[in-house]
C-alpha cells in the first residue's frame, strides 16, 4: 500500500503507473517471475505493462489462441490459479506451451469495472503452486489500483475509440455475468463453477467467451 501511495497518477504517463504498479506486485508475492497488465480494448488485448519479457510472451500466446487465464479472468471478472501447467485440463493448448517455456504456475485477477476499464493484472512463476490465498489478496489489491489508474488516465478518458472499446468490453462481461447467474439457477452450482462451464465450452468449441454466454442467455431467454 505505501509503495502504491508513492505513485501520482495524474503526474505519471499510464504506461509507466502500469508498470510501477506490475513492479510492486512482482516486488510483493515471493516466487514470481513475471507480471504483466492485460487491457482489453472492442475485445483486442494488449499487454499494458511487464516485468519481464517471458510474461508478455505468454500473454501474446493467450492472445493469438483467443484463450486462457488472463483473457478469461480480464472478461469473465474471476481470479483465475493455476498450480501446475502440467496438468491444468482447462488451457489445453495454452497451458503445456507455458510449461515447454518454464512457467509451472500464475494468477491472473480481473481489474475491477471502474469507468469502462476491462483487463487482468497477472503474475507467473517457474514454481508449480506458488500462489496461495495471500498472494490472491495482494493481486487483488494491486488490481484496484491498476483499476483506477487506468480510469483516470487522460488518453482513456478522452480518446473515443478507446472509449467505446471500454463500453464493448464491459457488455461482454454483462453478457458473461448473466449467463453465470442461469447457469448457477439450472444447476445449483456455485459461480467458479458456472464459469468453468463456460470456459470448458468455449475451448472445446473454439467459441470466444462471450458467444458462449450469448448462447447461453438466448437459450434461456427461448425457453421463458
Amino acid at each position: 500500500m505505501a509503495e502504491l501511495s508513492r505513485i501520482v497518477l495524474a503526474d505519471t504517463p499510464l504506461d509507466q503507473v502500469l508498470l510501477r504498479v506490475a513492479e510492486v506486485a512482482r516486488d510483493a508475492v515471493p516466487r514470481v517471475s513475471g507480471v504483466s497488465v492485460t487491457l482489453l480494448v472492442n475485445d483486442r488485448p494488449t499487454t499494458a505493462a511487464f516485468t519481464a519479457d517471458l510474461a508478455r510472451e505468454l500473454d501474446e500466446r493467450q492472445y493469438r489462441q483467443g484463450h486462457g487465464p488472463c483473457l478469461d479472468a480480464a472478461r469473465g471478472g474471476e481470479t483465475l490459479i493455476v498450480d501446475d501447467m502440467r496438468s491444468e485440463p482447462r488451457w489445453p493448448v495454452y497451458a503445456p506451451q507455458a510449461a515447454e517455456r518454464g512457467v509451472f504456475s500464475s494468477i491472473s485477477s480481473p481489474l475491477p469495472v471502474q469507468e469502462h476499464v476491462v483487463g487482468a493484472l497477472n503474475m507467473y512463476s517457474s514454481e508449480k503452486g506458488a500462489f496461495d490465498d495471500e498472494a490472491a489478496g495482494v493481486a487483488a489489491l494491486v488490481a484496484d489500483y491498476a483499476a483506477v489508474a487506468v480510469a483516470n488516465a487522460h488518453l482513456y478518458a478522452t480518446t473515443s475509440e478507446l472509449a467505446e472499446g471500454m463500453r464493448s468490453a464491459m457488455e461482454s462481461r454483462a453478457v458473461i455475468e448473466q449467463a453465470k447467474g442461469i447457469l448457477i439457477a439450472e444447476h445449483k452450482c456455485s459461480a467458479e463453477e458456472a464459469f468453468a462451464q463456460l470456459t470448458t465450452v468455449s475451448q472445446h468449441t473454439n467459441r470466444k467467451l462471450r458467444d458462449v454466454a450469448a448462447a447461453v442467455v438466448a437459450r434461456a431467454q427461448g425457453l421463458r
